[in-house]
């Protein structure tokens, strides 16, 4: 197993990235996020995991050893692929993904192109038992209405969940608890 990758961006394709490393070049399927942050020549360093088929070697990698903990989870859930997998690491955090199966959100879920309600349930059902093992999930808060709120009016905003989340984290603790004044502290995060 190719457990992780070192090397030289060569290419960036929509969903992948060519990496040359040691004088091959590898072609490794990447989340949105990983994606946007690197140029042709860029140093990159990855946690992979490879999906062996009988007609087909993908390689997929992570920023981090939790999101490829948490991509082998959604693997183990009937019915969703590498493609599909990666999707909700390209839509949600892995803190999204623990926090909607902790607090039992499946709606978080379909907000993933490709994921539907019986999907969603899935993902609930079969890794409930198995989330709680990742550290951090009991400390981890549920939004507050008002947080959901604001999150909801970010992403209608064209901003992804990743970044609404991220906007939601960064606003400081003595913002006001109205919806209109949290909103523009999480818009100051963009700014």
């Amino acid at each position: 197993m190719i457990a992780f990758v070192e090397g030289r961006v060569i290419e960036l394709y929509a969903d992948s990235l060519i990496i040359g490393v040691g004088g091959v070049g590898l072609q490794v399927f990447v989340t949105a996020q990983a994606r946007s942050q690197v140029r042709p020549g860029d140093e990159i360093a990855l946690h992979t995991y490879l999906v062996v088929r009988q007609d087909l070697l993908s390689l997929y990698g992570f920023a981090s050893i939790e999101e490829r903990e948490i991509f082998l989870l959604l693997l183990g859930v009937d019915g969703i692929g590498p493609r599909l997998a990666l999707a909700v690491l390209s839509t949600l955090s892995p803190d999204a993904v623990r926090r909607a199966i902790f607090h039992e959100q499946p709606e978080v879920f379909t907000r993933v192109p490709g994921v539907g309600k019986k999907t969603a349930q899935k993902i609930l059902l079969q890794l409930q038992d198995r989330i709680p093992a990742l550290t951090g999930v009991e400390r981890v808060e549920a939004f507050s209405d008002l947080d959901a709120e604001v999150l909801a009016a970010l992403t209608s905003l064209g901003y992804s969940v990743v970044e609404a989340q991220a906007a939601l984290q960064s606003i400081p603790r003595e913002t006001p608890q109205e919806a209109e004044e949290r909103l523009r502290a999480a818009l100051q995060y963009f700014a």
